[in-house]
């Protein structure tokens, strides 16, 4: 698939609240991954809407010209296959030496997550559209290490030659195993994986959004709210109305896609 136009590029990275694209360089990649995290959700909204309709069509939001562009007028996301290709669009335009990866979340041994690894002076450092906890990682073959925040807890557990990636989920104050297997992976391995999980995915039955603001992180499984803090994470049942406007007031959806969730998908 061809890159997406500048001019779809540089609305992208204005919407990031950027200028000018990032440098190269570690501020670089760091300043882009958080305003990522910040400003692009993790969803299944667009995908719901596709399984409900049926037909052949691939998938939406797998090219990143297609997820960009949904972004930008409905402030939806997606799952992983589709937000990685969205992410590396971003990070290969701004110039790092970037690749995409498969993983096994549950480490389940099946390849049923799609990452990013940039290579960054003689370092690589993960940048992950789904677990999103603000910062790169860094990976160092046989290093174990952890970054201690309350909200998004990361601990590298090394694995062989590769690593297992231990992220807070969102639910809860648990965490995920996530284990990297085949490095790297092209873009039409994202496509064909994306396809498969209309098979099976966690994500298929019910409605999933998850966005990132500073100190705590706000999601919502079907028509329950969850909201993470270092204090903790506090849940509570909404009734419809409420999951539309947080969907609309808080997660920043548009009114256009969710009223098509509601009447296609539903909640689950």
């Amino acid at each position: 698939m061809s890159a997406p136009s500048a001019a779809l590029l540089t609305r992208a990275f204005a919407r990031l609240g950027f200028a000018s694209r990032p440098s190269p360089d570690r501020a670089g990649l760091e300043a882009l991954y958080l305003a990522w995290c910040r400003h692009v959700p993790f969803d299944n909204v667009r995908k719901r809407i596709a399984l409900a309709k049926g037909g052949s069509e691939p998938l939406p939001g797998g090219s990143p010209d297609d997820f960009l562009s949904a972004w930008l007028e409905h402030g939806t996301g997606g799952t992983c296959w589709p937000s990685s290709n969205g992410l590396h669009a971003l990070v290969a335009a701004c110039g790092f030496d970037v690749r995409r990866i498969s993983a096994s979340m549950f480490d389940r041994n099946d390849h049923n997550h799609g990452s990013l690894i940039v290579r960054l002076d003689g370092q690589e450092w993960m940048v992950d559209s789904s677990i999103e906890n603000d910062v790169p990682i860094l990976l160092e073959r046989g290093v174990a290490r952890a970054i201690d925040d309350p909200v998004h807890p990361i601990r590298v557990e090394p694995v062989d030659e590769s690593f297992r990636v231990h992220w807070g989920m969102a639910q809860n104050t648990n965490t995920m195993p996530c284990r990297l297997m085949q490095d790297p992976v092209d873009e039409a391995f994202y496509l064909e994986r994306y396809e498969i999980s209309r098979g099976y995915s966690v994500f298929n039955t019910a409605l999933y959004a998850r966005r990132n603001f500073p100190g705590r992180l706000v999601s919502l499984t079907g028509r329950t709210r969850h909201e993470k803090t270092a204090s903790g994470v506090g849940s509570r049942a909404l009734s419809d109305t409420e999951v539309h406007d947080a969907l609309v007031g808080e997660l920043g959806y548009s009114e256009r896609i969710v009223s098509e969730l509601e009447k296609s998908a539903g909640y689950g």
